[in-house]
């Protein structure tokens, strides 16, 4: 492990109206801190350290002045009330009245996560209003995409430059408090998605003074890679977990595209520098996007991986899509055996070679099925898509519902997008808010990425995909409670409770010890797999194909069927479905 860094990121509270101020400038010579209009040296205490202290009060504008000329904010910033290059503010963190004290989180394995952005949900107030609505549906968690302060007032997140300052197109950060805070109260665990393995292209101003902040001969598709082996940035983000996790009350972290951080060492050092900050009795979960699929991560560092296995294949069966990252599960009946090998092993890659010949994943048979969030949409697969087509526009009700029934009914910890539940057919599109010129760099990158693909081969066809810099790209992606006089979407929402009734009955008492029984391909889109659990057996089926299948499952109570085949050991047609249960 690293030495311990001499200094602190950001301002720390030290009591009765005094901080301490610090900042990692190792290409500085002097710094010095510009609180309000008053100017205060720095002291340098080595290895690129400098450190002060002063008064001020709460909500006081500070930057950080380098070498006498270039006013920069401060990196660790826990409020940028101003934007992105306005200035920092010094924050109160210790003085937000909470009411839950007594809330501990959830188990792992009660967690139903519905992800959310809150740019489109309304901000802070907009989700805390819809709380009692996803509570009664039997969400028992929600996942917030990165909140983190990004440039303009549009952007899905993953371009945040002040990853401790809440974004302010959302609200003031005790309106994020207030809404972690109501989520406890309608029993709710709130995570969180962090960024660490890159900055957004604006607003991001290390490269001037710590320029050792960064690999300079590593690069990723965001720039040059952050460098994980010193111990600055080392505590940046460790500093910046706990900070989270503790000052905001959130129940977990999803860690974006840990694949993009090196050396991989720092994910076991964050792990434990969580772990050991939380008592025994609370529940905390650190949850990974890995393209890697290294299944070592889940056995006892972190709680669980998203498994973008399940989703593609089950895609793939579903719309028979076969460009960019679809083409790996396509050809006849390979969705279906890479879905079933995600079923009874958790992820469908575990070591062999890709299409492409790269060699990707780690063996995952013996890795328990809690450990994988399985999910037929999310932010990602959804908004990666030129026009941002939800699942249900693609391949209509009956396909969807049973996609959703399976996410729902496997020992697997299910994610849904929001507006799931009710089968929103909003689009959610990739929108920005970026000033000249990177807005048109971003609106040509994006049509670019879609030039490979057949429908969009002819320029004046990429011409028509979304501008992710215009306003009503956004607003297109807003979702919002369906209204009372909604009879489709209050049966839709009905289906889902019921269905969630069924996995807390049946899945989850004994979600930890399940272990699979194994799947079976029945037809080139259509599946079956089991596993045993200490009450009894759990069978599913799907059937996304044309024409009826056979089935094998053990004989049983037929909890939930999808679909009439007119044949008791058939499954039906076109989003047929079936959950048997074999009690011990």
């Amino acid at each position: 492990m690293s030495a311990a860094p001499a200094g602190r990121w950001g301002a720390q509270a030290l009591g009765e109206g005094s901080y301490r101020f610090g900042l990692w400038a190792p290409a500085a010579t002097r710094v010095d801190l510009v609180l309000d209009d008053a100017v205060h040296p720095l002291q340098s205490l080595g290895s690129g350290w400098f450190q002060g202290e002063a008064a001020c009060a709460i909500g006081c504008p500070y930057r950080f002045r380098i070498d006498g000329t270039d006013e920069v904010p401060d990196p660790a910033s826990r409020w940028q009330p101003h934007g992105v290059e306005g200035a920092s503010a010094v924050l109160d963190t210790q003085g937000h009245r909470w009411t839950q004290d007594a809330w501990h989180g959830r188990p792992w394995q009660e967690l139903v996560i519905y992800e959310v952005h809150l740019g489109s949900s309304g901000g802070c107030a907009g989700l805390q209003a819809q709380l009692p609505a996803l509570a009664a549906m039997g969400i028992t968690a929600i996942e917030l995409m990165p909140v983190a302060q990004f440039p303009g007032r549009r952007n899905w997140g993953y371009d945040g430059v002040f990853p401790f300052a809440p974004a302010e197109a959302y609200g003031t950060p005790d309106a994020l408090k207030r809404l972690v805070d109501e989520a406890h109260r309608h029993g709710i665990a709130v995570l969180l998605d962090v960024v660490y393995n890159h900055f957004g292209p604006q607003g991001n101003h290390l490269h001037r003074y710590a320029p050792d902040f960064f690999a300079a001969d590593t690069h990723t598709p965001w720039g040059a890679a952050i460098d994980f082996t010193q111990p600055a940035v080392q505590q940046f983000f460790i500093d910046n977990a706990l900070m989270w996790l503790h000052e905001y009350r959130f129940d977990g972290l999803r860690l974006d595209a840990v694949h993009a951080i090196a050396p991989q060492a720092f994910l076991q050092q964050l792990a434990d520098a969580v772990r050991a900050s939380v008592p025994a009795q609370r529940h905390v979960h650190l949850v990974l996007e890995n393209e890697h699929n290294q299944a070592h991560w889940l056995r006892g560092t972190f709680d669980a991986q998203w498994n973008d296995d399940f989703h593609n294949a089950l895609h793939v069966l579903l719309t028979a899509e076969r460009e960019g990252y679809y083409a790996a599960y396509a050809g006849p009946g390979r969705a279906a055996q890479l879905l079933a090998r995600c079923l009874a092993e958790g992820f469908a890659w575990q070591g062999e070679a890709t299409p492409d010949g790269r060699a990707r994943g780690e063996p995952s048979a013996d890795v328990p099925p809690d450990r994988f969030v399985v999910f037929a949409q999310n932010h990602d697969q959804i908004g990666n898509r030129a026009f941002g087509e939800r699942l249900i526009t693609l391949v209509g009700p009956e396909r969807y519902r049973a996609a959703l029934a399976l996410t729902l009914l496997t020992p697997m910890v299910p994610l849904v997008f929001m507006g799931e539940p009710w089968g929103a057919q909003q689009p959610f599109q990739f929108f920005t808010d970026f000033e000249a010129p990177l807005d048109e760099a971003v609106r040509e990158g994006r049509r670019g990425e879609f030039a490979a693909f057949a429908a969009f081969a002819d320029p004046q066809a990429r011409d028509r995909i979304p501008d992710p810099n215009a306003k009503a790209t956004l607003e297109r992606s807003r979702v919002a409670l369906p209204g009372p006089g909604d009879e489709a979407a209050a049966d839709a929402m009905a289906w889902f409770k019921r269905v969630l009734g069924l996995r807390r009955l049946h899945l989850q008492p004994g979600l930890a010890q399940a272990r699979p029984l194994g799947a079976t391909v029945l037809g080139e889109q259509a599946v079956q797999a089991g596993w045993q659990l200490p009450g009894g057996q759990w069978w599913v089926v799907l059937n996304a194909g044309d024409t009826p299948v056979p089935h094998t499952l053990p004989e049983g109570e037929t909890v939930l069927e999808l679909g009439a085949s007119g044949n008791r050991g058939q499954v039906a047609a076109e989003g047929g479905f079936l959950a048997r249960w074999i009690p011990a």
